[in-house]
């Protein structure tokens, strides 16, 4: 198992196989042909979660409204993104 930095560490301080697990631990699903982009679904709505090379954009549906799209610069600390994803729409 991967340990992760302390949850006020920004993004770009976290390798690779820490940002994995981070998404593994909230449920969230890796596509297989595209391992940049997670699957996260929850009760009343599901998000898209894609690391791109200056953020992670996250993509969330609700059942009720359209969908809203976010962008999360990789310097934000994994706790504010993390709380922000969970959120929801």
């Amino acid at each position: 198992m991967t340990t992760l930095p302390p949850e006020r560490t920004p993004l770009y301080n976290h390798p690779l196989p820490a940002l994995e697990a981070w998404l593994r631990g909230l449920g969230a699903q890796q596509d297989a042909g595209r391992p940049e982009q997670w699957q996260l679904s929850r009760s009343g709505w599901s998000a898209s979660l894609v690391f791109e090379s200056e953020d992670l954009a996250v993509r969330w549906l609700g059942e009720e409204g359209p969908q809203r799209v976010n962008r999360f610069p990789y310097g934000l600390c994994r706790a504010d993104v993390e709380a922000a994803i969970l959120a929801g729409p």
